[in-house]
Parts: structure tokens; sequence; C-alpha cells
């Protein structure tokens, strides 16, 4: 009778790193890690001693000095002897204006218009094509320019508004006007306005919170978390008995009927632009910069976001289309309940690149004077303290910051729409 025994177990050599593939992958990944460390650390080593041996040694004190410019736009209170923190930060603001306002309206526009280049119409079809050859086709920095010069050129002057018989009037029952040096919207008042918190103290991130904007979010966000359980209350029901009420006027009733209250409650009124000396005073003025950056990063993006929403439209089965027209739905209906939420798993990759990279284009803002981030922390900031590194190393980690967390909300989205598998 034999008996069987385990082979002894190989001892661990040295020599094992190189010539046994369960160690050779992984011990080449950590020679290249080490090689790449050093390599590092020499670069930043040598800059460090460059920068040293001419009387510049990396420091980021300047951010607490004296700015010493003014910024045109801005969303936050600032002074021209604001540190340079504080200027940073309203150039940050700004960026993410642009990049917010950008992405919303390149959306909203490319959804549409790639859905109308699938049109049966001829003509809306071939339009569209042109409109989106004729947009991807030139370099960005060219459409800000020359939408800059059209709103210069083209818009009246505040002068033209004074008279008897005035050149231009005012739109929107007079309470807009648009002028070659921007356009000037009302502004939301209130006669019995909760006033402001100061947070932050006197530090450069100071900024004053609005109570009545707190109240209206609050109330309004109560409202949509109203109007939503009234929405999965009919569903249920509709699961249930098959029936489903008619809810609109009542959510519609449930988000309106409280915030109005509220503005009521509080004296909401608007305060409208007045034409006083050379130019407008009161309300919100959009300078030509903001607006021109804006709407050429927009029609930009929007034609890039058509083509991937026709792309993905184009990915979805006909027979989808068919089995829904079959149970009676319109075009509109079948577009809106069945083929636009399949081809979003197609369509929201892609999409977030165009995110990314129209807030990237922002940066281009310096063309047009819009001051952004990189017009004052990598401009104005840098000329003045001579902190090339210190300032481009700040820019980069901001905007990689951003493009991060524009990422890890898409890709959070894209995991919620997913198919999943059973």
């Amino acid at each position: 009778m034999s008996t069987l025994t385990d082979p002894p177990k190989e001892s661990f050599r040295l020599s094992m790193l190189i010539y046994d593939t369960r160690y050779r992958s992984a011990t080449i990944q950590v020679v290249a890690m080490i090689g790449f460390m050093i390599l590092i650390g020499s670069i930043i080593s040598n800059t460090v001693h460059n920068l040293t041996d001419l009387g510049k040694e990396p420091s980021f004190s300047f951010l607490s000095e004296p700015a010493g410019y003014d910024i045109n736009q801005r969303l936050l209170d600032y002074d021209n002897q604001d540190s340079h923190m504080r200027a940073s930060l309203i150039g940050l603001l700004n960026t993410l204006v642009v990049a917010v306002l950008g992405c919303i309206t390149a959306t909203i526009l490319g959804v549409i218009i790639g859905v109308l280049r699938l049109s049966s119409n001829w003509l809306v079809a071939r339009l569209m094509t042109i409109y989106v050859e004729m947009f991807r086709n030139v370099p960005v920095l060219l459409w800000i320019v020359f939408i800059m010069a059209i709103l210069i050129e083209t818009l009246p002057a505040p002068r033209a508004f004074r008279g008897d018989t005035p050149e231009a009037t005012m739109s929107v029952f007079d309470s807009v006007a648009v002028t070659n040096r921007g356009v000037y919207v009302p502004e939301p008042l209130f006669h019995n306005s909760l006033g402001n918190i100061h947070v932050f103290g006197d530090s450069a991130l100071r900024f004053d919170v609005s109570l009545d904007l707190m109240a209206f979010l609050i109330v309004l966000g109560g409202s949509l978390y109203a109007s939503m359980r009234i929405r999965k209350w009919a569903d249920a029901l509709q699961e249930s008995t098959g029936r489903r009420p008619t809810i609109w006027h009542i959510r519609a009733a449930v988000v309106i009927v409280p915030s109005a209250l509220l503005m009521l409650v509080l004296g909401f009124h608007l305060g409208y632009p007045e034409l006083k000396g050379f130019n407008f005073s009161g309300g919100t003025h959009l300078r030509n910069s903001l607006i021109a950056l804006w709407l050429a990063l927009s029609l930009y993006t929007a034609a890039f976001i058509a083509e991937i929403v026709r792309s993905g439209i184009l990915a979805i089965s006909k027979g989808q289309t068919e089995a829904a027209a079959a149970l009676g739905l319109r075009p509109k209906r079948i577009m809106n309940l069945v083929v636009l939420p399949q081809a979003l798993r197609v369509i929201i990759p892609p999409l977030i690149s165009n995110y990314l990279n129209l807030t990237k284009n922002s940066s281009l803002a310096i063309a047009v004077g819009y001051m952004d981030l990189t017009g004052t922390l990598m401009g104005i900031t840098m000329n003045q303290t001579g902190r090339e590194l210190e300032t481009v190393l700040l820019g980069m980690l901001v905007y990689l910051t951003i493009s991060l967390l524009i990422s890890s909300a898409m890709n959070w989205y894209n995991n919620r729409v997913k198919l999943v598998e059973r």
C-alpha cells in the first residue's frame, strides 16, 4: 500500500522575482514606479535649486499680498486692495459661471439639433447639418472673437437710448437694455428682506449669504419633494389599479404657490436699469465678454453634442420605435418616453468629454477680457508677482479638480441609467 504525500513547498528566493512568472510582472512595475519617482524627484529638486539661485524660492506668500487690479464681472464683493487669493477666487467663480451656463445651454441646443438632424423634413435636416459642420470645423477662439465683434459693432451705445426720440429703446416692457457695453436686466429686490449673514469674517474667502435666497431655496426644495411624493403616489395607484390620476395641476400648485407666497411676504420686486449720465445704472449688468464667451462655447459644443445625440438615437433598434407606434404612441411621445431614455446610455460617456472640453476652453476668456481664473491667477497675478511656477501649478490643480468633479458626477449618473443585467 502506497501513501501519497504533498511535494515539499519551494522556498522563496530573490531570483524568483525575475525568473518566476508569478512575481516578474510585479517586480517590473515596482522598479518602473521607483524609477519614475526618482525622475520626478530629480526634476523637482533641480527646479527648486534653480529658482533658489535666481532668488525666487518657491513660496505662496504672494497670495496674501494686495492684488492692485479691478475685476469687471464678479459675483462677490471685491476691491483692488483685496489679496491675490481673493482675486483668484473671483476668477474661479467666473470660470464656474461660464462652465455651468455653457454646459446647460449646449446640452439643450445639442439635444434639439441632434433630434432635428433625424427629421423627415429635408430642409430642417439639412439646415441642422450645416449648423453642425459650420460650428465644429471652425476653432472656438474665432467664434468667441467673432461674436464679441458682433456685440460691440452692431448693438447701440447707451447714448442711443437718450432723448425724446431715441434711436434705441429698451425691450421686454422697458426692463432690459441691450447695448454694446452689455445687457442690463432687472435684479431681484425685497422690501422686507431678511438680511445677510457674513461668513469667514474678513478673510479672502469671505462672502455674504442671503437669508432671502436661503428661505426661497428651502421652500422650493420642500415643494419639489412634496411634488415628487405626489408623483410616486400616482405611480403606485396606477400600478395597483391601472388608472393614472391627473396630477399635473396639483404638482404645479404645490411647487408654485408656496414660493409665490414667500415672495409676497418678503415684498419681492424688481430693480430696473435706468440711464443715468453716460451709462445705465441699477439692475444686473451682463458684460459683452461674458455673453460672447457663453454663446460661443455653447454653440460650439452643441454641434458636438448634436452628433452624439444623433448617434445615440440611431443606436436604438427601430423595433423599439415600431413597437411603441403599434401601441398608439405619437412620434413625440415615442422620442421622449422610449428612444431618448435608452439612448442616454450611449450618449452619457462621450458627453462627459464635451463638458470637460467646454470647461477647459473657458480659459480662452482672456481673448475678450473676461476675468476668469486664467485671466486673474495665471494672468495679472502672475505678471505682477513673477511667480510663474506657483500660479501655473495652482491653476492646473484647480482645473484638474473641476474636471474630476464633473467626471465623478457624470459617471455616477451614467451608473444610474445603465442597464442592469439579471
